[in-house]
């Protein structure tokens, strides 16, 4: 079995009028959160946020290198993913902000519905502090 890299990207996706996007699982369902998804082997955080943008919602652009990263504990819904001996995850965070807010091309196989809210109500939807916390640390109160 191949074990995924303990290593992520997260896309805070959000409109110049501070509208946030948000997806939610299909496992666990009513896990909500902005875009994100694992780094392949050989692949730099850059390439996998383009990537994961793209396969996620099927938006393409200029992603924003914001700085932020993360180290967390990995969830136990998803430890089986990854080598046992592997506890934590190490995320970096990407900004993508758009004019205003668009349909959505969810992947079926990870997500089962989207939704645009404000700043304040996609930091509380948001199910991963880490993503509350970027939610309010890249989108500007308006």
């Amino acid at each position: 079995m191949s074990f995924k890299r303990p290593e992520s990207v997260l896309i805070i996706v959000y409109t110049k009028d501070a509208q946030v996007l948000l997806l939610e699982r299909v496992k666990p369902q009513g896990f909500w959160q902005s875009v994100t998804g694992s780094l392949l082997h050989g692949e730099t955080a850059i390439a996998a946020a383009h990537r994961e943008l793209k396969e996620e919602t099927g938006l393409q652009g200029e992603l924003i290198e914001t700085g932020l990263e993360n180290t967390f504990p990995i969830i136990p819904a998803w430890r089986a993913r990854y080598a046992p001996e592997v506890l934590e995850n190490h995320e970096t965070v990407f900004a993508y902000e758009m004019d205003a807010p668009c349909e959505i091309a969810l992947n079926p196989v990870e997500h089962i519905a989207s939704c645009w809210l404000s700043r304040e109500q996609a930091a509380q939807k948001a199910s991963s502090w880490t993503n509350r916390d970027a939610i309010l640390a890249l989108v500007a109160k308006v």
